[in-house]
């Protein structure tokens, strides 16, 4: 079972790293992270991951996780060579899925047209833009696609994914190897929630990582 994580600059480190975390214990899987170019990759805030292949050198894979970060904005966009391979894998996958505004690169490359999705709270305009109707839900599924909310949605969508690709003990026995047993201590993890001044700190902040 092929799992790859195409990867771009300024991608944020927990939307890849989050589902890898679940998905790298399915039974047979197999984890590629790629990239346009094989090496290193920073994440928005300076960390670096290893794409050791090209995207020319995966021509396919059975579960696509793409994941988001302020450089969705520069990526997903039409001609964009990661935009064009999400397109062409997206063909044959069993599974494409994206977390946070990963959803703008699967929209870039038609994949969500007439489709629900979701994404960061922040940035529903720009998903609606691609033909998505948004859901203000945790993970949404459509057909093969499913789609994450912002950032740490993304281990609740892998748990999902791994219960349906190798049934619920199995995801239950991941959730339980990574003790995933979340327990905030805060009650602001979602816009409904959070106060405005949190709200409009947390848009002021990913406003200046657009830059």
């Amino acid at each position: 079972m092929r799992i790859v994580f195409p990867l771009f600059e300024r991608f944020t480190a927990l939307d890849a790293i989050g589902p890898y975390e679940v998905l790298s214990r399915l039974p047979g899987a197999e984890i590629v992270f790629a990239a346009v170019m094989p090496g290193p990759v920073r994440t928005d805030v300076g960390l670096a991951l290893v794409a050791d292949l090209g995207l020319g050198d995966v021509d396919g894979c059975d579960i696509l996780v793409v994941p988001g970060g302020p450089g969705t904005e520069s990526v997903a966009v039409e001609g964009n060579p990661l935009v064009e391979w999400v397109r062409s894998v997206h063909e044959h996958s069993t599974w494409t899925t994206s977390v946070c505004t990963g959803s703008e690169v699967l929209g870039a490359a038609g994949v969500l047209e007439g489709l629900r999705a979701t994404t960061h709270w922040a940035c529903v305009d720009r998903l609606e833009s691609f033909g998505a109707s948004y859901s203000a839900t945790r993970v949404v599924i459509e057909g093969k696609v499913m789609t994450a909310a912002g950032v740490s949605a993304g281990i609740d969508m892998a748990l999902l994914l791994a219960k349906l690709v190798a049934g619920e003990e199995t995801a239950k026995a991941i959730q339980l190897g990574i003790e995933y047993d979340p327990q905030p201590p805060f009650d602001s993890g979602s816009v409904a929630k959070a106060s405005s001044t949190t709200v409009d700190v947390v848009r002021a902040v990913m406003a200046a990582r657009q830059v």
